[in-house]
């Protein structure tokens, strides 16, 4: 029996692969400015990777009836809003730790 993923499944493969690259561009451009010989090199490796995998995640994505620039959009918020949940439980924990 084959596994086959759902449109929904599609999306998060996607948002995952579009959040590896724009990762791998961030990471091969610190490497590459703060780097020094080789690992300038390996920095502009990793951007290209990030490129590559980024600009094929997207063609495919919008090769079919999907819009990727809404997809991109709610990726967006769905980021926005893990980073605030995630630093107003970071916030109460310091808070609980700091007056025990």
């Amino acid at each position: 029996m084959a596994a086959t993923l759902s449109v929904g499944g599609w999306e998060f493969l996607t948002i995952l692969l579009l959040i590896f690259g724009l990762f791998m561009i961030l990471a091969g451009a610190f490497t590459s400015y703060f780097g020094s010989g080789r690992s300038r090199m390996v920095g502009a490796g990793l951007v290209v990777i990030g490129l590559v995998v980024g600009i094929l995640a997207a063609y495919f994505y919008s090769a079919g009836t999907h819009q990727l620039g809404s997809l991109i959009w709610e990726s967006f918020l769905v980021i926005i809003a893990a980073i605030i949940g995630a630093l107003v439980a970071i916030g109460i924990f310091l808070v609980a730790i700091m007056k025990s």
